[in-house]
């Protein structure tokens, strides 16, 4: 059976691990002479790169190949086109972005789709049922998984991806979140919300063992979830998180809906991430701009899972919003453009976008930006 995409396996099929991908014998990137700053950074050498990077060149993590490069993004493309930059970036009449005169150092993993994260970022639409049951699966895997360019991972995953898969329920369903774990660690699901606490999810499940929780799905907001297994750390920076939306009965007015889940990887256990990212991969909303239509609202379900850091935020360049804490409420709190968030908080973001457009989006933590957690939403 096909299973969700996945940065390795976009299709959602079984494929084996990825290739190792080694700094020396990887091509150059295109276009190192468009110009003289582009010249120089062509001519040094990967290692060379990596150290004004300040990253290591390889390391390991679970087993697997990591390292990565700065990757000048470049916008030759643009300047031999008839298009022209909008809000930041060059922007066609469908939507498709060319890199602009911006650019970070990570990007990701060569070969992607725009629709390879689809699964994790837009969520089913509301239903409208109640009082209904409904089944998750949030079975425990390990797998490799190239999540920025060079960078492949062990990741611990529910279901095959991370994040993992976006549980949508109205306030009053019966949820059952079956678990088998398929590691060879012990593992759990630890959902946030009300529940009893013999569902509370902070047992270990052993290895080849299985369980199913059964919880009513409240209060309505929105409430992440992820393994509580020490150490925990380790747990979630390896993967182990994801998304669980309530919504209120008769749900929220219609909206373009997005989920982007802070995260981030360690990947030579020092207890820092030398990679940041929404949504698993480092730079993917850079190189894959969510696009939205002009002036109609859009709904952005945020939640701040990143380990080893005290706080992450989220910023929106050229427009603000308004402010849901947490999801339970059904006015806004605040109304701002940019929210910080301790690890395990969330909000729901409300906003339109009234002119056509690249709109960047970041944490306020530029070193977290750095490492790949930019991104922008395309107005069109």
């Amino acid at each position: 059976m096909d299973g969700p995409a996945t940065p390795d396996d976009p299709e959602g099929r079984s494929t084996g691990d990825p290739p190792e991908r080694r700094l020396t014998d990887a091509p150059e990137p295109p276009g190192a002479s468009d110009d003289a700053p582009d010249r120089e950074t062509a001519s040094l050498s990967r290692r060379d790169i990596l150290r004004r990077a300040s990253y290591s060149g390889v390391a390991v993590l679970g087993g697997g190949l990591l390292g990565h490069e700065l990757i000048p993004h470049r916008h030759a493309a643009a300047e031999a086109s008839h298009e022209h930059y909008v809000g930041g970036g060059l922007v066609t009449s469908t939507g498709d972005a060319q890199p602009g005169p911006y650019g970070h150092a990570a990007a990701p993993p060569p070969g992607l789709r725009e629709d390879t994260l689809a699964a994790v970022t837009h969520p089913a639409p509301f239903d409208g049922r109640q009082g209904v049951t409904r089944s998750y699966d949030l079975s425990v895997t390990q797998r490799q998984i190239e999540v920025g360019d060079g960078v492949v991972v062990d990741a611990w995953t529910y279901d095959g991806t991370v994040p993992g898969p976006i549980i949508r329920a109205t306030e009053g369903d019966a949820l059952r979140i079956h678990m088998a774990n398929r590691t060879s660690h012990a593992h759990n699901v630890h959902l946030h919300g009300r529940h009893s606490p013999q569902m509370d999810g902070w047992e270990p499940i052993p290895p080849g063992a299985e369980f199913t929780y059964e919880v009513v799905a409240e209060p309505f907001g929105l409430h992440p979830y992820h393994c509580h297994t020490a150490p925990l750390a380790e747990h979630v920076g390896r993967g182990l998180y994801g998304a669980m939306i309530v919504d209120p009965p008769g749900g929220r007015p219609d909206a373009h809906e997005v989920v982007l889940i802070l995260g981030g990887w360690d990947v030579d256990g020092d207890g820092r991430n030398e990679l940041v990212c929404w949504n698993g991969i480092a730079g993917f909303f850079h190189t894959f701009p969510i696009k939205v239509p002009v002036g109609e609202p859009v709904r952005v379900y945020l939640l701040n899972m990143l380990e080893y850091e005290p706080v992450g935020s989220f910023h929106l360049h050229a427009q603000t919003f308004d402010v849901i804490r947490s999801g339970t409420a059904l006015e806004p709190h605040e109304h701002t453009d940019t929210i910080t968030l301790g690890q395990g908080e969330r909000a729901i973001l409300e906003f339109t976008l009234p002119e056509p457009g690249r709109y960047m989006f970041h944490p306020h933590q530029h070193h977290l930006a750095d490492r790949g957690a930019m991104g922008w939403f395309a107005a069109i």
